[in-house]
């Protein structure tokens, strides 16, 4: 009967986090689609900017951090993730300027696939990247003028960006910082892009600010919450694998909204790669100190924020 219950317990756990999950990648991949529609009016890097403006000033007075009593260390972590927080998003929106949001999407889940592939040992996971690989070859030979290179280099630099931001939001969370190193990182991520968007803040007018303040809310402040409440309850494994669902949520909002239409070989592509990645992210995550950390963090919790670390402490 106790075993049923754990069996029971953990199953309700992984629910709730898909769900999390699930709700913040609606709210990222709605966000992106809403962000575009701004794009010949204010430019790809001004409305990144200024969205991340709008969410740092959100999360600072909702989490209100504590700015002392923190490590050289610990603020390193902080101040690097936000900086590559910011950079793969002003990589993100340059790549969906360029071509379908889709490929972008699916080309920018590699990261997070490399960084999983660094720390496995096994040969079904190396298969697996290399079936990823050929997804995005998939991708690539797409016909009609989807293929740019300016927008592949900066798919592929989001990646690149997407993999560090994956190693620092495991850094900043076992840090004990939760929402509070969160909030701080993304507050770094405004005031390192803040030069580019000063010049286009001025000339926005209040209903651009209105779909950027929307898009602020839906894709950073809750699904940046959502992956921190999900990692409290469930293993990093089981998150990193409902990540994949990212691509295929991207073709489908992107198709809603911007009505932008994809070949089935793309659609293939999509496919293939979100497989992919997300049985290499399972699958590195139960092997070796992966495995470990990640049970470490489902028997201990990160707390929300460093208030919540200090009660428990005294």
């Amino acid at each position: 009967m106790q075993k049923l219950q754990i069996l029971r317990s953990e199953r309700g756990r992984v629910v709730a986090a898909a769900g999390m999950v699930m709700v913040g990648s609606l709210g990222i991949q709605t966000s992106s689609s809403l962000s575009a529609s701004l794009f010949d009016a204010l430019e790809p890097i001004p409305v990144s900017s200024m969205r991340m403006l709008v969410a740092a000033i959100v999360m600072l007075a909702l989490v209100r951090p504590k700015l002392t009593g923190r490590s050289k260390g610990e603020w390193l972590g902080i101040v690097v993730y936000g900086l590559a927080m910011a950079a793969m998003n002003i990589c993100l929106y340059s790549a969906i300027d360029r071509i379908p949001m889709g490929v972008a999407v699916t080309l920018e889940f590699l990261g997070p696939c490399v960084v999983a592939l660094a720390g496995s040992h096994h040969w079904r996971e190396g298969l697996c990247a290399i079936v990823a690989l050929a997804g995005v070859g998939l991708i690539s030979f797409t016909p009609g003028g989807y293929f740019n290179p300016a927008g592949y280099l900066f798919a592929l630099g989001s990646a690149f960006c997407f993999g560090l931001y994956t190693l620092f939001a495991d850094k900043v969370g076992k840090s004990g910082s939760g929402l509070d190193g969160l909030s701080l990182s993304v507050t770094v991520a405004a005031l390192a892009t803040l030069p580019i968007s000063i010049g286009h803040a001025t000339h926005a007018t209040p209903s651009q600010w209105g779909v950027i303040a929307a898009s602020a809310a839906l894709g950073v402040v809750i699904p940046y919450t959502m992956d921190t409440l999900s990692g409290r309850i469930t293993s990093a494994r089981v998150v990193g694998t409902l990540f994949s669902i990212d691509p295929a949520m991207s073709v489908v909002i992107a198709a809603l909204i911007l009505r932008q239409t994809i070949t089935l070989m793309a659609v293939s592509g999509v496919i293939v790669v979100s497989f992919a990645g997300a049985f290499l992210v399972w699958a590195s995550g139960g092997n070796g100190a992966n495995g470990e950390a990640n049970e470490v963090s489902s028997k201990n919790p990160v707390p929300l924020n460093h208030n919540e670390n200090e009660r428990e402490t005294e």
